[in-house]
């Protein structure tokens, strides 16, 4: 296979990290590796396939070098300025920031839903929100089947989805230490609070999933309500997803689909007490589904339970399988 040059922006971070987990994990061929991050962080070590690598500063002419591919995880302002030059050099970036993802000339991208969507990409890809990502990847199965109308997210989100901060106030929280990233506590506490809060009184998060699900499945018809939660739970978004299709179903042909459906694992076992958990998916990169029946209050609906690792599938997994969609359509 094509050994490709693979860039790292943002490198030190939680998704960062993970990132060069995966693509070791994953035997990704990489001829020459290179890690940026911020003037704070330049200069640490960082080893990879028992190899270290000293991470540089950030800066424009950070992408003079030949690179292929540029993995980006460094927030949104980052993305803003460094992404535009590393495609004007010819890289092509993989943004996992909220940057990119709505701009009508960037393709969003997850590979088990829209694969062929990459060969559209003019230099920038983008990675989706995490808690979108494993929400779309049962959906669109389904979607194809039976056509979905209508669709109700309630998500209860990991800390970790706000980086080492969030972590923080979690673990200092269950010590009885004051909180200082969050408004509120978060330890023994749910926030119904993830990112801002916009003028029409949903919260930026919430926007994202219901922009991004259109998106993705290329139907705007859809119509899609959300509340996104953060809950005391470090790693693993959990999601109850309500769904309305315009077509007639029989609750079997739901858990076929779903267990035939790529990256997806069923777990449903009402009477064993078996359904998805946060802290078994941590650390997969599938995304989990249970709790699958049928809704009662409308002629056409489901209830689903969807779980998974917000850090992996979620962020850095979904970015290095859209970095196998470019070798695996040659698009490098």
């Amino acid at each position: 296979m094509k050994k490709v040059n693979i860039a790292i922006i943002g490198a030190t971070g939680m998704v960062g990290r993970t990132f060069l987990k995966i693509l070791e994990e994953k035997n990704f061929p990489i001829e020459n590796l290179y890690l940026f991050a911020s003037k704070k962080s330049a200069g640490n070590t960082i080893k990879f396939k028992e190899k270290n690598y000293i991470v540089e500063e950030l800066n424009e002419n950070s992408f003079d070098k030949k690179i292929d591919i540029a993995l980006f995880s460094a927030g949104g302002e980052i993305s803003k300025k460094y992404a535009p030059i590393a495609k004007q050099k010819g890289i092509i970036v993989v943004d996992n920031s909220s940057a990119w993802r709505m701009d009508e000339n960037v393709p969003l991208i997850v590979p088990e839903v829209n694969p062929e969507e990459v060969k559209k990409h003019k230099g920038i890809i983008a990675n989706p929100n995490c808690s979108t990502i494993q929400a779309v990847v049962p959906l669109k199965a389904l979607h194809d089947k039976f056509k979905i109308k209508r669709i109700v997210y309630s998500t209860y989100q990991a800390v970790s989805g706000s980086g080492v901060k969030g972590i923080a106030d979690l673990k200092e929280g269950i010590k009885g230490n004051k909180n200082t990233f969050y408004p509120h506590p978060i330890a023994y506490n749910c926030l119904p609070h993830i990112d801002i809060f916009m003028d029409n009184g949903y919260t930026k998060e919430e926007m994202k999933m219901i922009n991004e699900t259109k998106k993705i499945l290329n139907d705007y018809n859809i119509k899609i309500t959300a509340t996104t939660v953060r809950v005391p739970v470090l790693y693993g978004h959990s999601e109850s997803i309500n769904v309305e299709f315009e077509n007639e179903f029989e609750i079997e042909e739901i858990f076929n689909i779903l267990k035939n459906t790529q990256g997806v694992i069923v777990i449903d076992n009402p009477k064993e007490n078996k359904y998805p958990l946060a802290l078994d998916v941590e650390g997969k990169d599938e995304v989990y589904v249970g709790r699958i029946r049928r809704d009662f209050s409308v002629d056409n609906g489901i209830n689903i339970w969807v779980v998974a690792d917000n850090i992996r599938k979620g962020a850095a997994t979904n970015t290095v399988q859209i970095a196998e969609l470019l070798l695996k359509y040659n698009l490098i």
